[in-house]
């Protein structure tokens, strides 16, 4: 696969089976069709490993977002509870009077 020049070894080896035997065969060719079928299997990689990054940046902020959710969760309860307590001294107070 020496002649994907844009792709390197790494993500070569992230892409599926099948893409990656298409990148062998392209290799194995000659002729004036390995060109345009390299140009179209470089672009089908790319779109397959831009998709992969976005997936998992996607996953991440979901992920973010859970925990986030989870700490604003626990400060509503602790908000709300506080809230009943000064409440409950307050009518203490006032039925003190």
């Amino acid at each position: 696969m020496s002649s994907f020049k844009r792709i390197n070894d790494s993500e070569t080896i992230s892409l599926p089976a099948e893409m990656q035997e298409l990148a062998r065969l392209i290799d194995a060719m000659q002729g004036p069709e390995k060109r345009a079928l390299l140009t179209a299997y470089e672009r089908v990689a790319e779109s397959i490993l831009r998709r992969r990054r976005i997936l998992n940046l996607v996953q991440e902020a979901l992920s973010q977002l859970r925990l986030d959710v989870k700490y604003l969760m626990f400060d509503l309860e602790t908000t709300r509870r506080e809230r009943d307590q000064f409440q409950s001294q307050l009518e203490e107070y006032d039925g003190g009077f």
